[in-house]
């Protein structure tokens, strides 16, 4: 195709001349309305709708004109009213010069437009062919200065190219095909209305506004229609807007091919019912053949005919065209939108019609166009006659573009000012006083005055108002087409609308669905099958983690963070819980209930010791031991508080130091008070002295304690425990790392290392006196206490979740209440409850009745440990009777220091049994 560019160049450049250069019939012989004038001003028309193509003339001859079209008559006479508007303006009064025209018939035909536009550039005519006739035609008239036209791009971008020869400079005032702002290929083609990049924006931004985004789209066949379906599909696509089909009607309007087209249109559009919005660029004549052929194929086909309802965009080629309008009904075509130039006041040009049909032409003028108007209209009747003159003023104001008679009144404007601008510097009476391409200068520098209002070109040679936004509706049975809903602003892309009302009637068309596939809703997004338009897919749920928030989303974002997520088809992310055993929790409310008691327990124990702190049994138990292990027992409990609520890493540090601390410190009373017990069975008299000699009850339990501080000393620095959060996919757990598991381990471990030699050595004495012997009862807590810590270890390591900590808290509670209950319990109740056996009497019958049962005579002699007062029993004595029933005994007991008995007397008793057993 790059290589036809110079041939049809030159085609261009010898056409002209090929059609001038030939007999034509004299009613082929182009004509026009015209007036003289200083300056003459061209114009080019569609005063009739296409040619009579016939076979049987020749090719270099022209075709004769048919279907004479109102709409454009109209616009030829408001260009004559504007021309006699501005000879009678101050601006070429000023200068003394007046503006005649040439307007010829296009017929709406490029090879019409070329053939009319060669008699502008002063080369009508080549003389008779023979050579015979010299005068057969007058002189060809000299060029003129300047051409407002044509209406159609096809014939504007022919004229341009053959005006460009001449530098004479051209106005349209319909012409909006994109490739006319080219200035390199059209350096003197000017517009008074935008190019088809604002109009084609106009509609895209209209389909995305109201989400229609599967349409149609039909065109006229040439440069045009190729210019603005290029400039639609290519913004269509940017904003994610599919073509559903493409049907191109050719430029002709006879022939067989338009049949064709218009009945391959109609099938698309009846065949695509998804599509509901079609853009339509195409002639009027177009829309009227097919609006027709939807209607008969539908009702052929025993269909309703609100099948073919569909939402019409229509440009400005026929969104004003009035005849066009009496053929389409909106209740079976639908609705219609129509996008057109921008109006001016018409009350100059309607006085101007009335006047001209009532006077007809006279003077200078001379118009063959209104004589043809009025042959069309009632051949039969005189010019002057009134319901004549009536009908035919009404038949044309039904057929006045009003923004297209704005637009030829701003080309003559812009034409005059520019004669009248340059007429100030020179006299412009003289022949050749102006030349074209100044003209052309001129209007490129100097803005025009319509109105109140001035306006200029842009670099580009077009003026750009924007678009007027029309809604066709239906009243009374007539369709009224004029109805102004919106403007459209082509430098912020936006519409203004023209009242709520006309919002409300354009933004109701959005309910109307004109999609390829369903809206994906929130929570899914679109698929889009491989070869398919991007528009037609298929919506596939969000997977676990991934959302989307808006309709029709192309792709699932991820969450933002990990601390939030969401199940699968989710339209937003929910943070995720924090979970950590709380203290609402049913099992944690429990756990402190009784960690509480135990406080509370603890507390009146310790009161109730240190109050009988002289009686037998709590020194039997421990004395001051006891409220060590009571003192422990309180910590062992607040660390079990701390196990609870959210974790910080202050708190998992301090929970397991205190535990660890505290419950050391409980069994190693304990192990003193085992060590004692492991004395009385000791045979050996040398072992037994040695080991009198190390034991040492506080010393024993300050080494123990400082060990395990040691131990936990060593964990804080190395490996503290600290604050953890793990994540799930719904949720995060706060809990307690413990940092090194084997220094948690070495500390349970030296915890349970001092119980089982509490357990050992307990298990030898559990056979003592029943009264007051403490063997069973350590050797039950401490068993208690291993079988739950070896418990705890498996289910401590297989347990995961909120209740982690609840595991060592219930084995902590445990083991405190294990000790409570075997070793303080029993006491209490004596103290609190048989205060007859919390006595020194009692006491010494409960050793001498085990003495009885295990020895035919027992001496106990003196059997203290070091750091003990010693107690001594002497047994003959507890046998002797008294008259007074044994209060003889009681009265010697009493009389002895009772602060001297302590479990050591036992103990000399057991070992003394042992001794003579062996001997």
């Amino acid at each position: 195709m790059s290589n036809m560019g110079p041939l049809l160049e030159v085609l261009l450049l010898t056409l002209p001349w090929l059609v001038r250069c030939q007999t034509r019939p004299a009613w082929a012989r182009p004509v026009g309305a015209t007036r003289p004038g200083d300056f003459i001003i061209g114009g080019v028309f569609p005063i009739h709708q296409d040619v009579e193509r016939d076979g049987a003339i020749s090719a270099l001859q022209p075709q004769k004109c048919v279907r004479f079209d109102r709409g454009g008559f109209t616009t030829a006479i408001a260009m004559i009213n504007a021309i006699d508007r501005m000879n009678r303006s101050p601006a070429l009064r000023e200068v003394g010069v007046t503006l005649g025209y040439r307007i010829h018939d296009s017929c709406s035909d490029v090879s019409s437009s070329l053939r009319v536009t060669a008699g502008f550039t002063g080369q009508e005519d080549c003389g008779d062919p023979e050579g015979t006739n010299t005068t057969a035609h007058p002189p060809p008239p000299p060029p003129v200065l300047a051409v407002v036209g044509a209406h159609y791009s096809e014939m504007s971008i022919a004229i341009a190219r053959q005006l460009t020869l001449k530098s004479i400079p051209q106005i349209s005032y319909a012409s909006t095909a994109v490739i006319l702002s080219d200035k390199a290929r059209f350096p003197f083609f000017m517009r008074t209305v935008p190019n088809d990049v604002y109009q084609t924006a106009a509609m895209v931004k209209l389909l995305s506004d109201n989400h229609w985004s599967w349409v149609g789209i039909l065109t006229t066949d040439g440069d045009y229609g190729r210019s603005v379906q290029d400039s639609f599909m290519s913004q269509a696509t940017e904003m994610g807007i599919c073509v559903a089909f493409r049907e191109i009607f050719p430029e002709s309007l006879t022939g067989p091919q338009v049949s064709l087209s218009v009945r391959a249109a109609a099938r698309s559009i009846r065949g695509s019912r998804r599509v509901k919005v079609i853009v339509s660029f195409v002639k009027p004549i177009h829309m009227m053949y097919l609006t027709r052929e939807l209607r008969m194929q539908t009702l052929r086909d025993g269909h309703s005919l609100e099948t073919i309802q569909r939402i019409w965009l229509a440009s400005d080629n026929w969104s004003t065209t009035s005849s066009l309008s009496q053929h389409m009904k909106l209740e079976e075509v639908g609705h219609v939108v129509g996008f057109t130039f921008k109006r001016g006041d018409m009350e100059s040009f309607n006085g101007y019609l009335r006047m001209l049909l009532a006077t007809g032409r006279g003077g200078p003028v001379t118009n063959p166009f209104l004589e043809e108007f009025y042959a069309e209209l009632n051949a039969g009747r005189s010019v002057k006659d009134a319901p004549t003159l009536a009908y035919a003023t009404l038949s044309l104001q039904e057929h006045i573009h009003d923004e297209k008679v704005f637009s030829v009144e701003m080309a003559v404007s812009a034409i005059a000012h520019a004669v009248a601008s340059i007429c100030r510097s020179r006299d412009c009476k003289k022949n050749g006083a102006v030349q074209p391409w100044e003209v052309v200068k001129a209007l490129r520098k100097q803005s025009f005055p319509i109105g109140a209002k001035n306006y200029s070109f842009d670099k580009n040679g077009d003026i750009n108002l924007g678009y007027d936004i029309t809604l066709w509706r239906t009243e009374k049975g007539s369709v009224y087409i004029h109805d102004i809903v919106a403007e459209y602003a082509p430098l912020s892309n936006t519409f203004v609308y023209t009242s709520n009302l006309a919002r409300k009637q354009l933004m109701d068309l959005s309910r109307i669905v004109s999609k390829c596939s369903d809206t994906c809703k929130p929570g899914q997004s679109k698929k889009v099958a491989l070869g398919q338009h991007t528009c037609c897919y298929e919506c596939i749920n969000c997977t676990e983690n991934y959302f989307s928030n808006d309709t029709d989303s192309v792709n699932c974002m991820r969450c933002g963070s990990s601390k939030e997520w969401c199940p699968e088809g989710s339209s937003r992310c929910f943070p995720k819980t924090l979970d950590f055993f709380s203290w609402r929790d049913g099992f944690a409310v429990v756990l402190l209930m009784l960690a509480a008691v135990g406080v509370v327990l603890v507390l009146l124990i310790a009161a109730l010791f240190l109050h009988r702190r002289h009686t037998p049994v709590v020194r039997a138990g421990g004395g001051p031991l006891c409220q060590l292990i009571l003192l422990s027992l309180l910590g062992s409990f607040a660390s079990a508080i701390m196990f609870v609520g959210p974790p910080s890493s202050r708190r998992c540090e301090a929970r397991q130091v205190t535990f660890g601390v505290s419950f050391t410190l409980c069994v190693s009373c304990i192990l003193v008070k085992s060590l004692k017990i492991l004395l009385a069975f000791q045979v050996d008299p040398q072992l037994q002295q040695g080991l009198r000699q190390l034991y040492r009850p506080y010393t024993i339990v300050t080494v123990c304690v400082a060990l395990q501080a040691v131990t936990c000393a060593c964990w804080l620095v190395l490996r503290r425990p600290f604050n953890h959060v793990v994540m799930y996919p719904t949720t995060m757990l706060a809990e307690c790392h413990e940092g090194s598991y084997v220094l948690f381990g070495v500390m349970l471990g030296y915890i349970a290392a001092l119980a089982l030699v509490c357990f050992a050595c307990a298990y030898k004495g559990r056979k003592l006196p029943q009264k007051y012997n403490e063997a069973k009862f350590i050797t039950f807590s401490m068993l208690l206490y291993l079988i739950s810590w070896v418990i705890f270890v498996p289910v401590y390591v297989t347990t995961s979740g909120i209740y982690v900590p609840a595991v060592e808290m219930v084995v902590i509670l445990i083991s405190n209440y294990g000790v409570l209950g075997c070793h303080f319990f029993p006491k209490c109740y004596v103290i609190l409850f048989k205060r007859d056996q919390n006595t020194a009497t009692a006491f010494k019958k409960n050793v001498y009745e085990y003495s009885r049962k295990n020895l035919d005579s027992v001496s106990v002699s003196d059997t203290t440990l070091p750091g003990e007062r010693p107690y001594i029993i002497s047994v003959p004595s507890l046998f002797r009777k008294s008259t007074d029933g044994g209060s003889k005994a009681a009265k010697d007991s009493n009389s002895s220091n009772s602060n001297s008995i302590s479990i050591d007397s036992e103990v000399a008793v057991r070992q003394r049994s042992r001794r003579r057993t062996s001997i």
